[in-house]
């Protein structure tokens, strides 16, 4: 598995999850439970905001800094 660096708006949901399962609460904080389905291998970040009406840089943000949290915690 490629160790991600930062989520992108073309980064795909289902393997933002895998990578990082930390940011399922992200996805179900904006109402995208779809993130975890079979379905999210084939929508990038970018194509859930705009389906689902969600304002994509602060759900990018939100991603990433959950990201981020983890990645701290890990380093202690």
């Amino acid at each position: 598995m490629i160790k991600m660096k930062k989520i992108t708006k073309k980064t795909v949901l289902g393997e933002i999850v895998m990578e990082h399962p930390e940011t399922a609460a992200v996805f179900f904080k904006y109402g995208l439970p779809c993130a975890m389905c079979h379905l999210a291998f084939d929508e990038t970040v970018e194509q859930a905001a705009k389906s689902h009406g969600i304002k994509l840089d602060k759900l990018l943000k939100d991603l990433n800094k959950a990201t981020e949290k983890k990645t701290k915690k890990k380093k202690k």
